[in-house]
């Protein structure tokens, strides 16, 4: 009875060093995959961003790059529109150069005005100041636009993008979102027009003149650069208006009929700030 109880287990033996084998191999390679996907995710932070910030900058290059793309595809349905046109023998459209510098599809250069706005710094803030007071608003970057328009400004640009009938000045955050961008302070304004008449239309809006005055106050930035040559680039990225109309007594461009009226209801682009700065709304 011993011996036999020996042997069998001496039988046994064999096949439970086999499992054994089979369990540890399969646990090593597991773990062989593990390590590598993990040392793949980590080389890969452009597919895998690890905070905001990096996620940001993914989907503005992701932006800047189908902006391309869509003034390619532009560039190709004018074509094929102006081919179609000529084949049918109607009267081909062409804009003035005032229309392609209005509409911002032609990079302009020229004499105008830099301005650069920014919040006041964070060792300089005081507790006796309220805090919206201390940041660039939305209302402070469009009063400022809103001004150089009146100045006569033939053309603009707001960060490195050029603005158009259809750029909206919006607040996400404590970031300026822009054309599908996203931009921290300080915001910088580029105008192309006569310098004087620009820096008078500054000096005569009411709401530029605040935020000069707070500015000197409470130590928000400000600065205002004239120069003799200042350059823009041509606009990039779709143009159709979402939430905006024409007017009916409006005309777009010379000699095009005007769009059927559209409803009522809908609200009409504007870019003059609601209300004074010292309000809450619209503060990036």
């Amino acid at each position: 009875m011993t011996e036999t109880a020996g042997a069998r287990a001496r039988a046994r033996r064999p096949g439970l060093g086999r499992g054994a084998v089979a369990v540890g191999l399969v646990l090593g390679l597991s773990g062989l995959l593990f390590t590598v996907n993990a040392r793949s995710a980590g080389t890969d932070e452009a597919r895998h961003p690890q905070d905001l910030r990096e996620l940001t900058q993914k989907q503005a290059a992701t932006v800047q790059r189908l902006s391309g793309e869509v003034d390619t595809l532009r560039a190709e349905v004018e074509a094929l529109t102006a081919e179609q046109n000529a084949l049918a023998g109607r009267p081909a459209l062409t804009p003035t150069a005032g229309d392609l510098v209005a509409g911002g599809s032609v990079p302009v250069s020229g004499p105008g005005l830099v301005i650069s706005l920014d919040d006041a710094p964070v060792d300089s803030r005081r507790d006796d100041v309220r805090p919206d007071l201390l940041v660039v608003h939305q209302q402070d970057i469009q009063a400022v636009m809103n001004a150089l328009w009146a100045g006569g400004a033939e053309a603009m640009g707001l960060m490195d993008q050029r603005v158009v009938s259809t750029t909206g000045v919006q607040c996400q955050g404590n970031v300026l979102r822009l054309h599908g961008r996203m931009y921290s302070p300080p915001f910088v304004i580029t105008a192309v027009g006569d310098p004087e008449q620009l820096r008078a239309a500054l000096a005569a809006d009411e709401d530029v003149r605040t935020y000069v005055r707070q500015a000197g106050e409470l130590n928000l930035g400000w600065d205002l650069e004239e120069r003799s040559e200042v350059e823009l680039p041509a606009y990039s990225g779709a143009t159709e208006l979402g939430w905006a109309r024409v007017p009916d007594d409006v005309e777009v461009l010379p000699g095009v009929p005007a769009a059927a009226p559209a409803d009522e209801d809908a609200p009409t682009a504007s870019a003059r700030p609601s209300g004074p700065r010292t309000t809450e709304e619209g503060h990036l």
